[in-house]
């Protein structure tokens, strides 16, 4: 595996600016998630480093060697595609074993069928392996997919929503499948994604991008907790992150304070709290309640202890633990006080 630096790289399509002078680090054998809503520019990013499109500026570094000019062939990468892209007519174990049969690697058929079943074991495909690509499930053809890919140890892994396809149960296991893979193999992985769990529970770190800027780039709890702008707050939690104008909330603030933000795990109910406000709806979640609340026109979500509000209470007063309260100025930009 190697580092993967890219370098203010830049690209347009026509009139729109897909990725625009992005610079991040990829270290060796790390996990990082370029998380963004769809048209960010993550997929171009991913395509600039396999080579699939060229830049119009910038340079992009694998293992220190600049690759910005080379084919896709001698980056030496492996894509994982949100569709499938098998073989249908191959069986498992062909798909599987089709990269390592490259004249490239020299590999004996002794070494390809044991990288083969190594991998097959460890996605646990091993008894579908005589099985045609089309007589899979859904779940079963992203295995294999990730495996066509294990099997290359390739420079860098760059994996584009491979998950987003597959039913909320099987995401939630190939995603703890993925991450442990992974570290089993210390692979330096770039994934992209629009789900704010996959970005928390997989990364190392997690690049926020829009507009094909990276926003901010850090450790997932330094995204959730220390947030550079409303726009990456946002990104992280569910429910999302409250954000009211601050005149709202009875607090002394400066003058370019324009906007307060609070996690909803943040609100407390308290009768001496200084905030009143009318209960719109209550959700029962077992463990926990969501609570949303209006406050003059604007909405507050809080999680909170089932039975800590009653449903027969309209109005009710919260109080917001202030040492959780982040600040934003007119531009949504981050103000420490």
């Amino acid at each position: 595996m190697s580092e993967v630096r890219v370098e203010n790289i830049s690209k347009a399509f026509q009139e729109t600016k897909a990725v625009s002078n992005l610079s991040f680090t990829v270290k060796d054998g790390e996990f990082i998630v370029l998380l963004g809503p769809t048209g960010a520019g993550k997929t171009t990013t991913l395509r600039l480093i396999a080579g699939l499109e060229q830049t119009d500026e910038g340079r992009i570094f694998i293992g220190n060697e600049d690759v910005t000019q080379f084919q896709p062939a001698q980056r030496d990468v492996a894509f994982v595609f949100q569709q499938y892209s098998l073989y249908p007519n191959y069986t498992v174990y062909n798909n599987l074993a089709f990269p390592l049969r490259s004249p490239l690697r020299s590999l004996s058929k002794k070494q390809i069928d044991k990288t083969v079943r190594d991998i097959a074991k460890t996605l646990h495909i091993e008894d579908k392996l005589s099985n045609k690509a089309t007589h899979l499930s859904g779940g079963e053809m992203q295995r294999v997919a990730i495996g066509r890919a294990l099997v290359r140890k390739p420079n860098i892994f760059l994996m584009d929503e491979p998950l987003s396809s597959l039913d909320a149960k099987l995401r939630e296991e190939l995603r703890l499948e993925l991450k442990n893979i992974q570290v089993q193999l210390g692979a330096t992985l770039l994934f992209v994604t629009h789900d704010h769990v996959e970005a928390t529970t997989m990364a190392d770190r997690i690049g926020i991008i829009n507009e094909g800027t990276l926003i901010q780039i850090d450790p997932p709890e330094k995204i959730y907790n220390d947030p550079n702008s409303i726009y990456v707050a946002t990104k992280l939690g569910s429910p999302k992150i409250n954000v009211l104008p601050s005149r709202l909330l009875n607090l002394q603030l400066p003058p370019k304070v324009k906007y307060a933000a609070f996690r909803p795990e943040s609100v407390v109910v308290d009768h001496k709290g200084t905030l009143d406000v009318h209960i719109e709806t209550i959700q029962n979640l077992g463990v926990e309640e969501i609570v949303s609340m209006s406050l003059m026109g604007e909405t507050i979500r809080g999680v909170v202890k089932p039975g800590s509000i009653s449903r027969s209470n309209g109005d009710v007063r919260i109080a917001v633990r202030e040492e959780d309260m982040l600040f934003f100025d007119e531009q949504s930009q981050r103000v420490y006080l």
